[in-house]
């Protein structure tokens, strides 16, 4: 007769072989599954970083034209023969718009090459004079922002920055380069806005890649978060999070003083207005002294060209006429054609980025009459054309009210 003791025993050690079997399955399939995910997330990672960042590609394809001589400009023998401007850390967003952060020699900069599509390079054609040249600029800057009277002086300065080598003669590479780059809005808008200092300053280009003065601290506001924890964040916390690693509401005054003056600037500006079509903290950064500096300009388009090209889209309804992030016009259901005027004005959407970033730490003694002029701004309906003085009235209140508040601090 079997020992009731030994049988006991031998339960509980079958219990304790059991437990430990399915423990270590346990162990195993979590160790496993976490093998799996953590190498789905580097293969998902890995494919988008080479699907975005073919800054590479993009120089290949402009040294091997420069070496050609099909094009030239101050930064080519730096980026095809002395390897001395170097493509650095990749922040490309969208694989047609390559931009990396770049080192130059004792210069650090941010590099940008477009792959939207294969440029020719074949304007202007051999045998051009500078004269000619300068008519086709004229004609091109007149198309992009309208009949304005100092359109001669743009030309020139286009002129100057076209003799890279400074030997005062335009060689027809040099041309073709600048030729490629003025289709490009962002350095439009650099050279219309060179003297306000929102635009980080041009440093050298090659064909249609150019060198852009480094913007310290981009953007605006922010925090990078991987998809897989953002999926999970709801969004009124993850606006808040958005605000967590700000500078001191002084310079983030400041900072907000330089988008309205921005708005400023492109509306009606020296060379016509401009209508901003992405107003995200994305779109602006700042530098050392606080200063704003727009660092995506690609959504800074000329509002003539703008109405030009959305007249001519078909239309439903008005979120068919949507250019950018910010650009809605209204759809006329009798022509299912889009409208050409903005629903609204850039100051509007330039205060409706600014309000939880300027209202965060807001002085209680200024909190409410910004909290309350802020939302006046963000109201804002219709073209700024057609509400100018409405417009300039809330600008000035704003800018006054944070110019008051931080103009006897250092931090101004």
């Amino acid at each position: 007769m079997p020992n009731p003791t030994e049988h006991i025993q031998y339960v509980v050690i079958l219990q304790h072989k059991a437990k430990f079997s399915y423990l270590h399955m346990k162990y195993l399939f979590f160790s496993w599954l976490t093998v799996f995910v953590g190498s789905w997330i580097v293969y998902v990672e890995y494919s988008s970083y080479t699907e975005l960042c073919r800054g590479h590609d993009c120089k290949n394809s402009i040294c091997d034209k420069y070496s050609k001589g099909v094009i030239d400009g101050s930064a080519c023998s730096s980026l095809c023969k002395k390897d001395t401007l170097y493509l650095g850390k990749c922040f490309t967003a969208k694989p047609n718009s390559q931009v990396y952060s770049g080192s130059w020699g004792d210069l650090e900069g941010v590099i940008k090459c477009q792959m939207e599509e294969a440029v020719a390079f074949n304007k202007p054609t051999k045998g051009t004079s500078v004269e000619k040249f300068r008519e086709m600029i004229l004609n091109h800057l007149k198309a992009k922002v309208g009949d304005q009277a100092n359109l001669a002086d743009l030309a020139t300065q286009v002129l100057s920055i076209t003799d890279a080598n400074k030997d005062s003669h335009i060689s027809l590479p040099e041309a073709r380069s600048t030729w490629a780059l003025l289709q490009l809005n962002e350095f439009l808008l650099a050279l219309v806005l060179q003297d306000r200092e929102h635009t980080p300053k041009l440093l050298g280009f090659c064909g249609d890649l150019y060198v852009m003065e480094k913007v310290p601290y981009s953007p605006l506001y922010g925090i990078s978060l991987p998809w897989i924890i953002e999926v999970w964040i709801p969004a009124g916390l993850r606006r808040s999070m958005d605000q967590w690693f700000t500078p001191s509401w002084p310079h983030k005054a400041k900072i907000s003083i330089g988008l309205l003056e921005l708005v400023e600037d492109v509306f009606h500006g020296t060379f016509g207005s401009f209508l901003m079509c992405d107003v995200s903290a994305t779109s602006f950064g700042y530098n050392d002294r606080h200063d704003l500096k727009v660092t995506d300009a690609r959504y800074i388009v000329p509002e003539a060209i703008f109405q030009e090209n959305i007249r001519q889209k078909r239309c439903d309804v008005d979120e068919d006429c949507l250019y950018g992030a910010d650009c809605l016009t209204s759809c006329d259901l009798t022509k299912h054609r889009c409208t050409p005027e903005v629903t609204r004005p850039n100051l509007a959407k330039g205060c409706e980025a600014l309000k939880d970033y300027i209202l965060r730490g807001a002085p209680s003694d200024v909190k409410e009459e910004l909290e309350k002029q802020l939302y006046a701004c963000i109201a804002l309906k219709g073209s700024a054309e057609q509400m100018e003085i409405e417009h300039s009235l809330i600008l000035n209140n704003l800018k006054t009210l944070l110019w008051k508040k931080i103009s006897h601090t250092k931090d101004s």
